[in-house]
């Protein structure tokens, strides 16, 4: 869609810098592979008051992976915005496809994990989460509707990983 294109550009053309560069380099660079995510909800499932946090992000992570980047991405099969418009790109060239944004979803599905179980840290997941979104628009990786359905698709998948928890949850205590 042309206002995508539009508004990767306006960013390309007004905000980016090189020291902005290495930045936004250095925050995706945290989202790769949902490690930094995944190292959180296992430290946080290590003790006992935050072990049902832990358990929360890690079976949302597990959803969307399922969900968005081995189904999703390869069913819509969308070309990212720097291969439809031959931009260079300040990064290593992502070898999936762009819909939705795995760095985003895992990020908000964490976020959101975390904002549901405590909202005081929650607030801060949620801002390093669209600081993380952001990111991958700067780098020209990824279109805006990339990024919202990584959002959406989160909240789905923490909602979804609530409901299984729950009912594993309902069925150990019947055992």
């Amino acid at each position: 869609m042309i206002w995508e294109y539009n508004f990767l550009m306006f960013i390309r053309e007004n905000l980016t810098s090189p020291l902005l560069d290495k930045v936004m380099i250095f925050i995706s660079s945290l989202g790769n592979g949902g490690l930094i995510w995944i190292i959180l909800a296992l430290i946080l499932m290590t003790m006992k008051k935050t072990r049902k946090w832990g358990l929360l992000i890690g079976a949302s992570l597990l959803l969307g992976l399922l969900c968005g980047n081995i189904i999703l991405k390869n069913l819509i099969a969308r070309i990212r915005p720097c291969d439809a418009y031959g931009v260079a790109l300040i990064i290593e060239h992502p070898g999936e496809f762009s819909f939705p944004s795995g760095h985003t979803l895992a990020s908000f599905e964490a976020a959101i994990s975390l904002y549901r179980c405590n909202k005081r840290y929650g607030i801060f997941a949620l801002i390093f989460a669209s600081i993380v979104a952001f990111s991958r628009l700067y780098l020209f990786v990824h279109y805006p509707t990339d990024i919202l359905g990584g959002i959406v698709l989160a909240y789905f998948m923490v909602l979804a990983a609530e409901k299984i928890i729950s009912f594993a949850e309902r069925k150990i205590k019947k055992a």
